[in-house]
């Protein structure tokens, strides 16, 4: 018994016109007897070929789904009918085209061209208050660079690379095979020259012919402002030499930011925390705070609850542009927190006590306005009020 066109084929019986074509090519490539390995293949190419002959034709499908192969008897011998499949020359051409990689005494030229040079990575770590100004930083890493004794040739010094006997310099070898459409070219790579065209006779003893040597290199890299943890800087060219001379790669330099000891960053601001105790809360103070500026004096005022916010602007991080320049700076929040003695002289003791007795002891709960649990959800998940 005849196979099921759609099971030769491999797809299904709601299949359209373009996907019967598109499996037809596939396995086409795979059993055409002209390009073909399997033992088997021109009787299965025959298969295939009258499986699409049927059920590339509308009317010839349409019998066949209705009375098999009955229906369609006569209709398809097993040879290869352009006319009648509407699978023309060109798509056997293209068939070949893959294949061998072109046919019909032509194809693209296979030469290779030397390759450019490839990207290197660096990382380098630097201090918070360098990532707030930017730093020239010095790199030291190992890339491939052209080789000074033959100046990237890969020949010994007082010879040329020359043309290569296998394929006269074209980089590529054609052979004739005879095929049922007639004789067609196979255009393959040159073995003997790996497609470039030349041959080194006489390698160059310092890069050992590979026009190219690894060597440590040290090179200052300058750091923008306000450049954050993570950030990539791009350096044109200062990555891998080409082959021969062709174009170098990129240098990506990574940064990576030390946490400073007390100043955390929050977009382009700058927070600092600070104690200050019960009797500049209460009276207030002028007071010198750090920033990465130097000190500024901070006046707090009379009153300062835990939880107050100062706002210095100005003193945070640049803004830091695509394009490498700054816009402005951002601001330094200081957040306070009254700090609560837990070892008191004598005498601090006794004055605690009389103030205490001016105050007495009533607990009232807050109601409306922010309190403190308010603040510290403002800071974890927004601007700070």
């Amino acid at each position: 018994m005849p196979r099921d066109y759609y099971e030769l084929l491999g797809v299904s019986k709601g299949a359209d016109t373009k996907e019967i074509k598109s499996a037809f090519r596939i396995l086409a490539r795979k059993y055409h007897p002209d390009v073909s390995t399997e033992p088997d293949a021109e009787d299965k190419f025959k298969e295939i070929n009258e499986a699409y002959e049927v059920l590339s034709n509308d009317e010839k499908r349409a019998r066949y789904d209705r009375f098999g192969h009955a229906g369609v008897n006569g209709a398809a011998g097993g040879g290869y009918s352009a006319s009648a499949t509407g699978f023309g020359f060109e798509d056997i051409f293209d068939i070949f085209n893959s294949t061998f990689g072109g046919a019909g005494g032509g194809g693209a030229g296979r030469r290779r061209t030397p390759g450019a040079g490839s990207d290197r990575r660096v990382d380098v770590t630097i201090e918070f208050e360098e990532a707030v100004f930017g730093v020239e930083h010095e790199i030291e890493f190992q890339r491939l660079e052209m080789c000074e004794v033959c100046d990237g040739s890969g020949a010994q010094e007082g010879s040329q690379p020359t043309t290569c006997p296998t394929c006269n310099g074209a980089g590529e070898v054609r052979q004739v095979q005879q095929t049922f459409l007639g004789s067609m070219v196979r255009v393959a790579t040159c073995p003997n020259c790996g497609g470039n065209g030349t041959i080194i006779s006489n390698p160059c003893n310092n890069c050992d012919g590979a026009g190219r040597k690894r060597q440590k290199t040290v090179l200052s890299v300058k750091i923008p402002a306000g450049v954050r943890e993570g950030l990539q800087i791009q350096v044109r060219g200062e990555g891998d030499a080409g082959e021969r001379q062709a174009p170098a790669g990129n240098l990506y330099v990574v940064v990576h930011v030390k946490d400073h000891i007390f100043f955390k960053r929050k977009d382009n601001d700058i927070i600092l925390d600070i104690n200050i105790n019960i009797a500049q809360a209460t009276l207030g103070d002028i007071i010198r705070v750090d920033t990465v500026d130097g000190k500024v004096e901070l006046t707090v005022p009379p009153g300062t609850q835990t939880g107050k916010v100062f706002r210095l602007r100005g003193k945070g991080i640049p803004r830091l542009r695509s394009d490498g320049t700054n816009s402005g700076r951002g601001d330094q929040l200081v957040y306070v927190q009254v700090e609560t003695p837990t070892k008191l002289t004598e005498k601090q003791q006794q004055l605690f006590e009389e103030l205490a007795e001016t105050f007495g002891g009533e607990i009232i709960p807050q109601t409306g306005g922010r309190g403190f649990f308010d603040k510290v959800m403002d800071f974890l998940g927004g601007e700070p009020k």
